[in-house]
């Protein structure tokens, strides 16, 4: 993809304590293959994340989530990380943002925990995704159909287990964001 002229814009949704490797990961990636991303986030100017078993570092906030505008963005990217997706889904705009990706039929992508706000946003109903185990009954009890698979793609909607899975699910990310692939 032309990185002038087709330039998809991608939403990053965080809060802290987000998986930082499920953000920068999927950032870098999307960033090397064209893509305009901002990182969207109910903090103002920095949002701190987690590395895995302790805090990671602070990223700078592109567009803090009282100014975001689902409209501006084709396309969605929610990382895991249970204290940033549990802050998400507790908070009103947060739920409404990923909301509005899906009764606009534009793409998202969730791994780990990140599905979990899905639930909140009242959008799995009937579909087939996947998660971090831990969430599993959750996604269930809201009427999704889990799958205990790397990567699950479902009507715009691509869905990982872990970090384990980043390659995989990046690569689905690519492909269900219409954009051309550059390794």
């Amino acid at each position: 993809m032309d990185s002038t002229t087709n330039a998809i814009k991608v939403a990053i949704l965080v809060a802290d304590g987000f998986e930082q490797v499920e953000m920068t990961c999927p950032r870098q990636a999307l960033d090397k293959n064209g893509a305009t991303t901002h990182i969207i986030s109910p903090n103002k100017d920095l949002v701190k994340g987690w590395n895995h078993v302790d805090w990671g570092g602070s990223h700078k906030v592109d567009v803090p989530l009282d100014n975001a505008r689902a409209d501006y963005y084709d396309a969605l990217v929610i990382p895991g990380g249970v204290m940033g997706v549990d802050a998400l889904r507790t908070n009103a705009k947060a739920v409404e943002f990923v909301r509005s990706f899906f009764m606009n039929h534009k793409p998202v992508a969730a791994i780990c925990h990140g599905p979990q706000i899905l639930i909140d946003a009242d959008v799995v109903l009937g579909r087939t995704l996947t998660s971090n185990a831990a969430v599993k009954n959750d996604l269930e009890n809201a009427g999704a159909i889990w799958i205990d698979q790397a990567v699950v793609s479902d009507n715009s909607l691509v869905t990982s287990r872990k970090t384990d899975d980043l390659a995989i699910f990046i690569n689905q990310m690519i492909k269900e964001f219409n954009m051309e692939l550059h390794q």
